[in-house]
């Protein structure tokens, strides 16, 4: 059975195709389903569209759906094409006609999209969650290298003087900058678009406030074309919160790479953090860097996916918007394994404090006597070529 079905049979090659990976992607999301439909069960319930004993045979059915998933025992069947079919099937073998009329007031439309709200909400918290840990793991780093200077770069060349401290610092910030981005994201998402139908609403008085509270949503999505319509544009906007996540890893992982570096040797990485090589004896890969630089790469193309897919279609929902789940799923996880991993680089960061100390050579401090100059009267720019002849001269 399918929930759309009102044809005798569908082209089997046509029936795969348009199936596609929901089988498969829909797994991550039957928790979130059956919450979905726990709130509309209990709102159908509240307006006397089931019983009392339909209401509470539901929600334990679907709570046992639930505890199934959680320990593998839970599976949509190919034949099932979605979660939402799976359930429903589920409903109907356990509860016969009751379970028949768990669709009331609902189509698939809005079902899939409040389960992935759901989803998403759930998966930007932990990812903030996670940056908290790196962040702070970032800043233990920092106080633990204390004054260790470091030579800052411009053009790949030395600048000025720095410090660990404030190299990794810098990081650290960025990401609070992130973690900021995930927050605002989270008040445009926390907005039920549960009872929009397929984008035009439903021709039945729907306790729509009821069900966002009972899913914990702050806010309704009362315009029911609006709720449609967000779909695809807020996952864009999440997978470029993740985007920026990843740039400021990809440069900090670069950093490193070029940092530890044996002819530089700023930094040193743990034996467990480095990999082999296949035929050269003696290497010690930064393999996992390299991979953290990639993912931002990688996330963009994700993000690209999701950014094109809603492009030039009319309003209201079209079949597109099915491959926004699987750019959207990929890019979380994706953005959840580099912050993890991040976080254990840091573990195995060592500081080579003499290599640093020794890196501090004199032209770093060619700001710092030109000011000098300067507080004497001289103007900067004479200042600036003074400095710049004298070191000129002491070069060759």
């Amino acid at each position: 059975m399918k929930l759309w079905q009102n044809t005798e049979s569908l082209d089997s090659l046509i029936e795969s195709f348009t199936t596609g990976l929901d089988p498969q992607l829909d797994m991550e999301l039957i928790p979130y389903d059956c919450l979905g439909t726990i709130a509309h069960v209990k709102m159908l319930g509240s307006l006397g569209y089931l019983t009392h004993n339909e209401t509470e045979s539901l929600v334990l059915c679907l709570e046992e759906i639930r505890e199934h998933h959680a320990t593998g025992h839970f599976h949509i069947h190919p034949d099932q094409e979605d979660g939402h079919t799976a359930i429903e099937c589920y409903l109907i073998e356990k509860l016969g006609d009751t379970g028949k009329k768990v669709h009331t007031g609902r189509s698939r439309n809005d079902q899939v999209l409040t389960a992935i709200r759901l989803y998403e909400k759930d998966f930007l918290s932990e990812l903030s969650t996670l940056l908290e840990k790196l962040i702070s793991s970032m800043n233990i780093f920092a106080t633990g290298a204390g004054s260790v200077p470091m030579p800052g770069y411009t053009h790949t060349r030395k600048a000025m003087p720095f410090s660990v401290a404030e190299w990794i610092g810098a990081t650290a910030l960025a990401l609070g900058d992130d973690q900021k981005m995930i927050q605002s994201t989270l008040e445009l998402i926390d907005r039920s678009p549960l009872g929009s139908g397929a984008g035009y609403g439903v021709p039945l008085p729907l306790d729509r406030q009821m069900t966002a509270s009972l899913m914990g949503f702050s806010q309704v999505m009362d315009n029911p074309a609006h709720a449609q319509n967000s779909r695809g544009k807020l996952e864009s906007r999440i997978l470029n919160d993740c985007s920026m996540i990843l740039l400021d890893l990809n440069r900090w992982a670069s950093d490193i790479i070029l940092f530890t570096l044996p002819e530089i040797g700023y930094f040193g990485l743990k034996a467990d953090l480095v990999t082999g090589s296949s035929i050269m004896p003696h290497k010690q890969n930064p393999d996992v860097l390299e991979l953290i630089r990639a993912s931002y790469h990688q996330l963009n193309g994700y993000e690209w996916q999701m950014k094109a897919l809603p492009a030039n279609l009319i309003s209201g929902y079209h079949r597109d918007m099915q491959l926004t789940k699987e750019p959207l799923m990929r890019g979380l996880h994706l953005t959840r394994d580099v912050i993890a991993v991040s976080d254990r680089v840091i573990d195995g960061l060592v500081i080579h404090s003499a290599k640093l100390e020794e890196s501090m050579t004199e032209e770093l401090s060619s700001v710092r006597k030109a000011i000098e100059l300067v507080k004497t009267g001289m103007p900067f720019r004479d200042a600036y070529h003074q400095i710049s002849k004298d070191f000129r001269n002491n070069q060759g």
